[in-house]
C-alpha cells in the first residue's frame, strides 16, 4: 500500500526548506482528519466554518440528558464526516457517555468520558475502517 499521506503532526518549517515529510497510509491519514474534526470547534478553522464538531458545545452541559448530548455529538460528526472526510463510505458512528472518576494528585474529580467509535469503508480501497477515541468533558481533554 501506497504511503502517499503526510503524517501529523504536520512540519511545515521541513517543507519550507524543501525536506519530505513523514508519510502515512490512507487509513492513518483518515484517523488523522477524524482526530482534527472532533478536537476542532465549528468557526475555529478560517478556511471553513463547519470544520469541526459539536463536542465544544456540549462540554460544559449539565442540563441535558445523557441521551441529547449523545445525539448531539453523533448527528454532528457523522455530518462533518460526511462533509471532511469524503475518502469514507458507508459511515456509522457509535457515542457513549459514562461518568468517570479521574483521580489527580491530591483529588478526584467526576467528568463525562465521552467515547467514539467509527465504522465505515474507505472508498479507495473498499477496506473495512474503524476508528475509536475518547475524550473527557467538562473541560473537554484527552
Amino acid at each position: 500500500m501506497n504511503n502517499n499521506y503526510f503524517s501529523l503532526p504536520f512540519d511545515t518549517k521541513s517543507l519550507m526548506v524543501n525536506k519530505s515529510h513523514d508519510k502515512c497510509s490512507i487509513k492513518e491519514s483518515i484517523s488523522h482528519c477524524i482526530h482534527l474534526l472532533t478536537t476542532s470547534y465549528f468557526g475555529e478553522c478560517t478556511f471553513d466554518d463547519t470544520f469541526g464538531c459539536s463536542i465544544w458545545n456540549v462540554d460544559f452541559d449539565n442540563l441535558s440528558s445523557v441521551n441529547k448530548i449523545k445525539s448531539v455529538i453523533a448527528d454532528s460528526l457523522l455530518e462533518s464526516l460526511k462533509n471532511h472526510e469524503k475518502r469514507l463510505t458507508n459511515v456509522y458512528v457509535d457515542v457513549s457517555i459514562k461518568q468517570e472518576e479521574i483521580t489527580q494528585i491530591e483529588s478526584s474529580v467526576v467528568k463525562k468520558k465521552v467515547s467514539l467509535k467509527i465504522i465505515g469503508k474507505v472508498k479507495k480501497t473498499n477496506e473495512d475502517f474503524m476508528y475509536k477515541e475518547y475524550f473527557y468533558i467538562g473541560p473537554l481533554s484527552y
